[in-house]
């Protein structure tokens, strides 16, 4: 049952070199406009979904903190009006650390946002130029400080692999962001997304990304010291306390049902897969025309379902429950793996398993992919 809401908002004021996602560069929007499309999008999906009280609401992008906090409560109020919200619901809108956007944070947690997920992206003004961003440091440290005032959970992301970068740079780049003590830190390897400015650069030799060693190196070393912190990681790229994970978040990669409203914005709902219009033009005549923004409504079926949960499942420190999975799906649980390609990478320390509980240790994490390819069998992986 539908437990989530994501709400996607694409407008950036700039689009980032490295970025793949669903984001438009806008002169104007029309607040009013895409309050009512959004809103009827909503509408028809908790109509298509049903669902209990939501858990988590997301605003993601784009750039939602460019939202007026006025449209965020009236999302907000349509949602909690169609679904309920539970005790403690998790509301999360990423943001960027500009003044401006910083400047709307105390009305943003007033809408009833709890948790803000911040784009600092690095701690070093040269690395900031190279990534595209708009802030520096000293505007980044500030928007952060403002965070932590006015919302009860701060997350915020950084990129290393950058070119060039040393461990004893990084180092010092994560023990300044350990120190600010936030619960819950995302820390993502810069990679070279195809179709971006950075694909292109790398492609006519403006710069060289780092070696596969090194990187992997960087990786052990977050590992290793967000532990030491009291964040360890539980998923690939996320680290938290203990309990200031991302609920979210963790209902994608524990493959539970989720509403996606919004332009490009993805969802799965009692055994179909949806995807929204990803242009913004192109979503709201679809809303004006049908209701609704999907270009997509696919039926998925249990062997399809079962290997998108162990490829999602799989990204977590618990890992997956393959009786769980079987009994979900009406598979076999001898059909979910590789049991023979299981227990040579368990003999190799890069998978493990405990009864019907699989997942992937710390040293497999930085060849998950690989890892997968491995042990989802073929037949099931093709399906």
């Amino acid at each position: 049952m539908t437990r989530a809401l994501y709400i996607h908002w694409p407008f950036c004021l700039k689009k980032c070199p490295y970025c793949d996602f669903n984001s438009h560069v806008r002169d104007a929007v029309d607040a009013e406009q895409w309050q009512a499309a959004l809103m009827a999008d909503m509408r028809h999906e908790a109509e298509a979904a049903g669902g209990e009280a939501l858990e988590s609401v997301f605003f993601g992008g784009g750039t939602p903190s460019l939202m007026a906090p006025a449209l965020v409560e009236a999302l907000l109020g349509e949602a909690e009006r169609l679904w309920g919200f539970a005790p403690g619901v998790e509301i999360t809108l990423e943001a960027n650390p500009s003044s401006v956007e910083a400047a709307s944070f105390a009305a943003l947690a007033a809408a009833g946002v709890n948790r803000v997920s911040l784009g600092l992206q690095a701690l070093d003004d040269d690395a900031l130029r190279f990534l595209g961003r708009l802030h520096d440091v000293r505007e980044g440290l500030a928007a952060l400080e403002t965070a932590q005032r006015h919302f009860a959970r701060v997350s915020f992301d950084l990129i290393y692999a950058r070119p060039g970068q040393t461990a004893e740079q990084w180092q010092g780049e994560l023990d300044r962001a350990l120190g600010f003590g936030t619960g819950h830190l995302s820390l993502y390897q810069l990679t070279i997304e195809p179709n971006t400015r950075f694909a292109t650069d790398v492609r006519q030799g403006a710069f060289a990304p780092l070696a596969d060693d090194p990187a992997a190196d960087l990786f052990e070393l977050t590992r290793r010291r967000t532990a030491a912190a009291g964040l360890p990681a539980y998923e690939v790229s996320n680290h938290a306390r203990p309990g200031e994970e991302s609920r979210h978040n963790l209902a994608y990669w524990r493959y539970r049902d989720y509403a996606g409203i919004g332009p490009g914005a993805h969802g799965r709902r009692r055994g179909m897969a949806t995807r929204r219009h990803r242009k913004p033009e192109n979503y709201l005549e679809a809303v004006a025309r049908n209701g609704h923004g999907l270009a997509e409504e696919r039926a998925l079926v249990p062997r399809e379902q079962a290997t998108e949960a162990l490829l999602m499942g799989l990204r977590l420190r618990e890992g997956v429950d393959l009786d769980g999975l079987a009994r979900r799906f009406g598979l076999s649980p001898g059909a979910l793996v590789d049991r023979g390609r299981l227990a040579f990478h368990e003999r190799l320390g890069l998978a493990w398993g405990e009864g019907a509980r699989i997942g992937i240790t710390a040293p497999g994490m930085p060849v998950l992919d690989a890892l997968l390819g491995e042990l989802v069998p073929d037949a099931l992986a093709a399906a």
